[in-house]
């Protein structure tokens, strides 16, 4: 009879799980009767619980809530084991584990985000075990040790950059994993110029997805943010441009690299009329930037016009991005060029004569097809 009562409590429970316009968490854990399940929202600045229930000898649960009009997080929690979720409309997600230790040891079903959370949460934990077995390794000396460390994060950095952020930017799990932590440190920190491309290629995807969410509008911020605080770094450690580094032609010469690794110089393009542009591929208006360019280019080209294109986009998107564009593309991993140029804000760009003569930039510039015209 016990059984029984069982089966039509947790069939009860299951029923109550089917409205409309919300998301359903459902499932059972083993090993946790008498345990309270907490469900907590994770909010862009708190974490509140928003039900919570005590197991009984089956386990099951179901947790029910209004649906997101943009993708959310979910924690399940019992004592210090959480199971993190996401959650985008009215799906019902399913979650089978085993407790203590489910926080490693759980099933999902019903949605590819929190499997694919599933897989960052896990990563996660091997990859602090890891941290820890540094630290109580007494053997290596401070240096070894943070040379490690760097190693290990940097190789993580890697993997989740490739294989979960860029593949899918606009995905709930490639935000998740932007927000990773290890110990009490970011793993992705927004003040490093190369973590701030990921900050903004997902930062982008999210605006062009959910324009209106909450989390859009705050990683926008928090990028802008780190943008602006990087800039300033820049700024305070590039020393003052003195006569050395604006060479006879009057043009401050760059010299970066293309996608073949060849370093392209500007004073290599005298006798050309030259495009210097500042541009980033992940920027909303990329795409019809660069139809407008490449018409320019195959309008003037064969008449002299030679475009110089600066990107401080990630460099694995960059790569993808340029691999089929005719003019010269160039990466600058460090961004000193927006210093040298006191480029502000993207997209930028000026104008260069054949004599390698910097002529004008944007804010003095009309019509730039007339422009181009009068210095062929």
């Amino acid at each position: 009879m016990k059984k029984i009562a069982y089966i039509l409590l947790a069939t009860a429970a299951m029923a109550a799980c089917n409205n409309k316009n919300t998301f359903t968490i459902e499932g059972h854990i083993d090993g946790a009767q008498d345990s309270v399940l907490y469900l907590h929202h994770m909010g862009v600045t708190k974490a509140e619980v928003v039900d919570s229930v005590k197991l009984d000898e089956s386990g099951d649960f179901c947790f029910e809530q209004a649906a997101p009009k943009a993708p959310d997080f979910y924690v399940l929690r019992i004592n210090n084991q959480i199971v993190n979720l996401s959650i985008d409309s009215t799906e019902t997600v399913s979650v089978k584990a085993s407790y203590p230790g489910m926080a490693a040891n759980y099933e999902v079903e019903g949605s590819t985000n929190c499997q694919k959370i599933k897989e960052l949460a896990l990563k996660q934990q091997a990859l602090q075990e890891r941290v820890a077995a540094l630290d109580r390794n007494t053997s290596l000396g401070r240096e070894r040790a943070l040379d490690s460390l760097e190693h290990l994060v940097n190789a993580y950095k890697e993997d989740v950059k490739l294989n979960y952020i860029y593949q899918a930017p606009n995905e709930a799990y490639a935000y998740f994993a932007l927000f990773q932590t290890v110990g009490p440190w970011n793993i992705f920190d927004k003040n490093d110029p190369q973590d701030l491309k990921v900050f903004g290629a997902v930062a982008t995807s999210w605006e062009t997805f959910y324009p209106e969410s909450e989390r859009t509008k705050n990683l926008r911020s928090m990028t802008l943010k780190g943008m602006n605080d990087n800039r300033q770094a820049a700024a305070r450690q590039q020393r003052v441009l003195n006569s050395d580094m604006v060479v006879e032609s009057g043009v401050i010469d760059l010299s970066l690299p293309d996608k073949n690794g060849r370093l392209r110089t500007l004073t290599e393009l005298k006798g050309k009329v030259v495009l210097l542009d500042f541009h980033s591929f992940g920027a909303k208006d990329s795409a019809p930037r660069i139809l407008a360019l490449r018409d320019l280019y195959n309008k003037y080209h064969a008449q002299g016009l030679e475009i110089y294109q600066v990107s401080l986009d990630d460099k694995h998107l960059w790569r993808q991005a340029v691999e089929a564009l005719p003019w010269i593309n160039v990466y600058d991993s460090e961004g000193t060029s927006l210093v040298r140029y006191n480029v502000q804000q993207l997209p930028e760009f000026f104008l260069i004569d054949r004599n390698n003569q910097l002529q004008k930039r944007s804010v003095q510039i009309k019509d730039l097809e007339e422009e181009i015209r009068k210095l062929i």
